[in-house]
């Protein structure tokens, strides 16, 4: 069997007035998708389990069948996966964005969407004068254990090296907010709370002072662009401990994403990545590239994996009609093509979903059911004629805790 799967990250919404009262998935044309709801099932699964935040790293994480109860760690720990950062049982990974914040307010929590160059730049500046050692924010058998490390664009990591007389200053209990939850908000209450949590809000707060002037800034401030204000220190955590899907269901699989999170969690499972020219993470991602990978990676992997961010950037902006669009581009640029390829074969099922609902109106992701849609060997078809939230819910098919539906898929 061969088994594609489209993760548009997101895509889950409610009604919108300025789209005259349809959710992004009504309002946008759709002919593969609803092809594909035409000669297969349409169903809801829930990947966002209520003691959890409504996060991507567990939304994803349940997505691809594995308990966060048993296997999550935190969100830094999977992107550092994706570097091929290993940590030891004394390490932890903290998720590092760069944001804007004025006046206590956080305006952009990718500060303007700032360049994996760039953020190469500033994070150098922070390893050089604020872990040197000599920094007052930091005692220096401390700044000799952390590394701010390089991700993509604002996506990045600050990393602790412990052993057994120096564990990390991180725990589990460790809380702290993810800052595109904060979007136009306040963060005077939302700084990190609990064990280590004066250690981030120290460096947090010296990266301010760092970067305020530094020539990155300066020049994005000379064109109109946001700047990388500070740093947001958030979701810290250990080595998670999973296990492979060649282990669980003997299945090799790839993973094609410019999304450092599915990046680690492919490199958890066991799966390889393509990395496809021009796939951003953002609206002006490389959409047809990613579609004609998948139709390639077919023949060599029994699972081909396709990750769209596209759909969840668009919601965290509040743009509708930037959703509708990206949601267009997926269906027609890399549903299209794999669907064709899944059609022509008797050995292959095709899977779509988000991983959880990212609200257009608040600007966040939310708790609750995603709809999910899919066809091919072994799938018989219900009534449904069309892919949305509203088909999917009346269907009667449900996976409830979503970790559950991936198994039922690759059975």
């Amino acid at each position: 069997m061969k088994y594609v799967i489209i993760i548009p990250d997101g895509c889950a919404d409610e009604p919108l007035d300025s789209l005259g009262g349809k959710t992004p998935l009504q309002a946008a044309r759709l002919p593969t998708m609803d092809a594909i709801a035409a000669a297969g099932c349409v169903g809801v699964t829930n990947n966002t389990p209520v003691d959890f935040p409504a996060g991507s790293e567990v939304a994803n994480l349940c997505l691809l069948g594995y308990d966060p109860n048993e296997f999550f760690t935190g969100r830094a720990p999977i992107e550092a996966a994706a570097t091929g950062i290993e940590l030891g049982p004394y390490d932890c990974a903290v998720r590092c964005n760069l944001v804007t914040v004025d006046d206590q307010i956080m305006v952009d929590f990718t500060a303007g969407h700032i360049s994996t160059e760039e953020s190469g730049e500033l994070l150098a500046e922070l390893n050089q004068t604020l872990l040197s050692g000599e920094h007052p924010a930091v005692p220096a058998e401390l700044a000799e254990r952390l590394e701010f490390v390089r991700g993509v664009s604002y996506r990045n990591l600050l990393i602790y090296r412990g052993d057994a007389d120096h564990p990390s200053p991180f725990t589990p209990t460790t809380r702290s907010t993810a800052p595109h939850d904060l979007t136009d908000l306040s963060i005077a209450d939302d700084f990190p709370r609990g064990p280590g949590s004066d250690l981030l809000v120290a460096l947090m707060s010296a990266s301010a002072e760092i970067l305020a002037d530094h020539p990155v800034n300066r020049a994005r401030a000379a064109a109109g662009k946001s700047t990388a204000t500070n740093v947001w220190l958030w979701s810290s955590g250990g080595a998670p401990g999973l296990p492979t899907f060649d282990e669980r269901f003997g299945l090799k699989g790839v993973m094609i994403t410019a999304v450092d999170l599915l990046r680690g969690l492919a490199a958890l499972a066991g799966w390889d990545r393509i990395e496809v020219e021009g796939a951003t993470g953002y609206l002006d991602t490389n959409y047809a590239g990613k579609g004609q990978a998948a139709v390639d990676a077919l023949e060599q992997y029994d699972i081909v994996c396709v990750h769209v961010e596209a759909p969840d950037e668009a919601s965290h902006e509040g743009r509708a009609d930037a959703k509708v669009e990206a949601l267009e581009q997926i269906d027609r640029l890399i549903a299209g093509p794999l669907w064709t390829a899944v059609s022509a074969r008797e050995d292959a099922r095709i899977l779509i979903l988000p991983d959880h609902p990212t609200f257009c109106r608040t600007k966040k992701h939310a708790h609750g059911p995603v709809p999910l849609v899919m066809a091919g060997c072994g799938v018989e078809a219900d009534s449904a004629k069309t892919y949305d939230e509203i088909s999917a819910g009346a269907s009667g098919l449900t996976y409830d805790p979503g970790w559950t539906m991936m198994a039922k898929f690759l059975a």
